[in-house]
């Protein structure tokens, strides 16, 4: 499936100018995802988490950039913890334990792709 096609799926068209934290909401208790891109490259997923909410240590074989659009993120790479906030981005390494954490309300847009040794 062609990207143009993928995105226009998700509600988005090429040179669309457009709020992207719009796309997604938060809801209490919860995280909320909304996956707007996804190839064998990699993907594009917008996330809104619930204060108190996490996704627990993991790896991927994909380097990702969370992009933090709105609150503040507590992001866990190899043990160590980084405070993300709006407009902020910071990159988790493929193959790296890493956690994120939501010690308020916030909203992402995560950009996976493979790594370069991939």
């Amino acid at each position: 499936m062609a990207m143009d096609t993928q995105l226009k799926q998700s509600g988005f068209s090429p040179r669309q100018v457009c709020d992207i934290a719009g796309h997604v909401v938060n809801n209490e208790g919860s995280i909320v995802s909304r996956t707007l891109l996804n190839s064998k490259c990699g993907s594009l997923t917008l996330f809104a988490f619930a204060e108190g909410q996490r996704l627990s240590e993991h790896t991927s074989p994909y380097d990702a950039f969370v992009h933090v659009l709105e609150g503040t993120a507590q992001v866990v790479i190899a043990g160590e913890k980084y405070e993300v906030g709006p407009g902020k981005v910071i990159l988790m390494p493929a193959n790296v334990p890493h956690a994120v954490n939501a010690p308020t309300n916030f909203k992402m847009l995560l950009t996976m792709f493979k790594a370069a040794n991939e």
